[in-house]
C-alpha cells in the first residue's frame, strides 16, 4: 500500500510549480472548456507548451482555446501556434500535436 501511494496522486491536480514560477495544471479541459477525452498530453517546454490532443473529440477552435488558457497560466497572449508533424503517427491514430508559442 505504501508503495502505491508513493508512486502517483491519485489523479488529483497538481499545485506544483514549472520553473520561471508558473503554476503547472493538470486540468486544461477546466481551463478551456475542451472535453477531458480529448487532451491526450500537455508539456511545458523551453519555448512554450506542447499539446497532444484528439480533434475528432474536440470542438473546432480547440488549438486557440488550449493556447489561450495555457497563455493565460503565464499571464501572456498567444504569439503563435504550429502544428508539427507526429514522429511516429501509429502510436495514437487521428491525434494533432501543436506547439504554443506565448508572447
Amino acid at each position: 500500500m505504501l508503495l502505491v501511494s508513493a508512486c502517483g496522486r491519485g489523479g488529483r491536480p497538481t499545485e506544483d510549480v514549472l520553473p520561471g514560477g508558473i503554476p503547472a495544471r493538470t486540468d486544461l479541459h477546466r481551463a478551456s472548456s475542451l472535453p477531458p477525452q480529448a487532451i491526450r498530453t500537455v508539456a511545458r517546454r523551453d519555448f512554450g507548451w506542447r499539446v497532444i490532443y484528439h480533434p475528432g473529440s474536440a470542438p473546432a477552435n480547440a488549438d486557440q482555446q488550449a493556447a489561450v488558457a495555457l497563455c493565460r497560466l503565464e499571464n501572456r497572449r498567444v504569439d503563435r501556434i504550429e502544428h508539427v508533424a507526429s514522429a511516429a503517427p501509429g502510436d495514437d491514430p487521428g491525434t494533432r500535436l501543436i506547439d504554443i508559442f506565448c508572447g
